[in-house]
């Protein structure tokens, strides 16, 4: 069986970490969340990012229900597991910081539409990205989340402060554009992009080096 002891608190400060990272780099959904913030109000943009929360929860679970298929695999390389995980993360992190989330903005209606409607759209767009699930897969890995053999009802748990974590930032980043949302420009949206990009490849080299040495970081 797995080594690492799993708390009550453990899942949940990982699940929260896990939604905020999976939902915080301004991709296609996170700049229409910010555009429909602008031009629409705070709460069109929240309900924007819960049609993306209720997506990726959706690949959390695809991603999990997974991993209890390579179990054995799993219990017997862990700690390669989280170094693979913290590649992953580093790389991913990488890529967050290099890329430009201007480019993905698009003309937006000058009709608000219904929240359902807004809801709808960002869900589709982010269900369209399959490629999440590899983001999954180096998150659990690397914080040796939600790992089968667990009782159900802790990897519920888990599940759920994913889904915590993941409004936290919606909830957040659209209060936050709404009370600047006067002084916020494009270069506003670039920045962001790159200080969670820092800080997700600083992690993960954190991450990586306390594997190595034995040691848990996270």
């Amino acid at each position: 069986m797995f080594e690492i002891e799993v708390t009550i608190l453990d899942l949940l400060v990982k699940g929260m970490i896990v939604g905020v990272i999976v939902s915080a780099p301004l991709g296609p959904v996170g700049v229409l969340c910010i555009q429909r913030t602008l031009n629409k109000g705070r709460w069109y943009g929240f309900v924007t990012g819960l049609g993306a929360s209720v997506s990726d929860i959706l690949y959390a679970l695809l991603t999990g229900y997974g991993m209890s298929f390579i179990f054995d695999f799993l219990d017997a390389n862990l700690h390669y597991l989280q170094l693979i995980g913290s590649v992953v993360l580093l790389a991913f992190g990488y890529y967050t910081f290099r890329s430009n989330p201007v480019n993905a903005l698009r003309p937006t209606s000058n009709k608000n539409g219904t929240y359902f409607h807004n809801f709808v759209t960002a869900f589709f767009v982010t269900i369209s990205n399959p490629l999440i699930i590899f983001l999954f897969l180096g998150l659990y890995a690397r914080f040796a989340f939600v790992l089968p053999g667990l009782p159900w009802g802790e990897q519920l748990l888990g599940y759920i402060a994913i889904v915590i974590g993941a409004l936290t930032w919606w909830f957040g980043i659209t209060y936050f554009v709404n009370k600047v949302k006067n002084r916020f420009n494009l270069r506003g949206i670039w920045m962001i992009n790159r200080v969670i990009g820092a800080i997700v490849m600083i992690a993960s080299i954190a991450g990586f080096f306390f594997t190595l040495l034995g040691a848990s970081l996270y």
